[in-house]
């Protein structure tokens, strides 16, 4: 029982005491004594009613976020784990949810499975979270999703990709990313834009990478375009001299990368070290970031990426709101957002907006009313418009292609968004 509540009635019986003596029931309270008893049960059912109101009002909406905060995926654990906290702060700064604020409960994961399944597991039972955000990597997200469908919680997943984690359908897990989105724009912009006759693919050890480079090798061998090298490596390799090798001896003319921030890093710093003729390097993930230019200044020239949104990268309508979220972002962690974080916003956005419409209709927070709304959110996000599919997909996530030209992010891809223009083949290739 709430302590308000408790002092209340406990003044109430105070009085009911008082009024058994007749002198004072005779000038405290003058009506029928027979009318007593249900006077005292009136007020005793209003103030329950009244101060159970209260304390449901106030009480803290609690959400749970499980992320690679540590390990070889820190970095973009980070990421992800700000872009939640700038949706919670500025659902929080608009004074919550129906008056109630957002409490957001982060756990560690340390890159590790294990881990993310203990974490998961602490918030679920003992921290009692209505929902779940967060996940690095399909290695650490499927268990996640598995456990949070046994405990009926939804949860939406911020940077997932592997197909079979939506193929047979789940309800309480959704994500706001999707293979499709980076594959298929990718797969168009090699086929009709670059056009080169032989590639290669260097992956990493992860489902989503590895389903990437499958789903990838498959379209380009459709258009015609040969992959001469195909090779796995384990994320934080420390060197990648002999899968360079393979793809210098095989003459590849396109390298696309797999691989995440620190091992595209190494990669193209080996790679421009080396007589390696490739004439562009394209790499999903890890590119499209301000450090990754910052580290690599002017090795970064030319190279290709692809983002969903950063900075000055919005998509169409959204500019303001783009911008706006942007100079909270910086004022808060004193650095700009990327689309990473974008990612994490989105997921927790989405989140918000389903409990948001589950307290509107007066009902109660749980996990099927929850997901029943994830369905049928559609938000306008600066990354997009976020809708899901009933199986937890998102139906509207499309990437671009980005080219690294004087130390800035250019569009090349697709020509309605472009805000560049393809520099291809890459200057002095094969003469770093």
């Amino acid at each position: 029982m709430p302590p308000l509540q408790a002092q209340i009635i406990r003044m109430c019986q105070k009085c009911q005491g008082a009024a058994t003596a007749p002198a004072l029931r005779r000038r405290f309270f003058p009506f029928s004594c027979s009318l007593f008893p249900l006077a005292f049960s009136l007020i005793i059912t209003l103030v329950c009613f009244w101060t159970g109101l209260a304390s449901a009002s106030g009480e803290a909406i609690r959400l749970g976020e499980v992320n690679p905060l540590t390990g070889n995926l820190a970095l973009h654990g980070q990421e992800i784990h700000q872009g939640i906290e700038a949706a919670v702060a500025e659902a929080n700064a608009q004074g919550g949810i129906g008056g109630r604020p957002i409490e957001l409960v982060s756990r560690d994961d340390q890159s590790r499975p294990d881990v993310a399944l203990n974490q998961t597991q602490d918030l679920l039972h003992r921290e009692k979270v209505v929902g779940l955000l967060g996940g690095y990597v399909d290695s650490l997200v499927g268990p996640i999703s598995s456990l949070a469908a046994r405990q009926q919680t939804p949860y939406v997943a911020a940077a997932s990709l592997q197909q079979s984690l939506t193929a047979q359908k789940n309800p309480f897990f959704f994500r706001v990313s999707s293979m499709a989105g980076i594959v298929q724009p990718l797969n168009r912009f090699l086929s009709d834009v670059v056009r080169p006759q032989t590639v290669a693919i260097l992956y990493t050890a992860t489902p989503g990478s590895t389903e990437f480079a499958a789903s990838l090798r498959d379209l380009l061998t459709q258009q015609g375009i040969r992959v001469l090298v195909f090779e796995k490596f384990r994320p934080g390799t420390p060197d990648f001299s002999m899968l360079l090798l393979k793809v210098r001896e095989a003459r590849a003319e396109v390298l696309i990368s797999g691989g995440f921030f620190p091992d595209n890093l190494l990669l193209v710093r080996q790679l421009r070290e080396q007589p390696i003729p490739v004439q562009a390097f394209l790499g999903p993930w890890g590119v499209a970031y301000e450090k990754f230019l910052r580290e690599l200044r002017q090795q970064s020239e030319g190279l290709l990426g692809m983002c969903v949104w950063n900075p000055g990268i919005t998509h169409p309508g959204t500019e303001a709101a783009s911008e706006a979220f942007v100079q909270a972002f910086q004022a808060r962690y004193g650095h700009l957002p990327n689309s990473t974080t974008m990612h994490g916003y989105a997921a927790a956005r989405a989140m918000l907006a389903a409990i948001e419409a589950v307290l509107k209709q007066g009902q109660p927070l749980t996990g099927p009313a929850i997901a029943r709304e994830l369905r049928r959110v559609d938000l306008l996000l600066p990354m997009g418009r976020v809708r899901f599919s009933e199986h937890g997909d998102p139906l509207d996530y499309q990437q671009v292609i980005v080219q690294i030209q004087n130390g800035a992010l250019q569009v090349v891809y697709p020509p309605a968004q472009a805000t560049g223009r393809l520099i291809y083949p890459l200057p002095n290739s094969g003469q770093h």
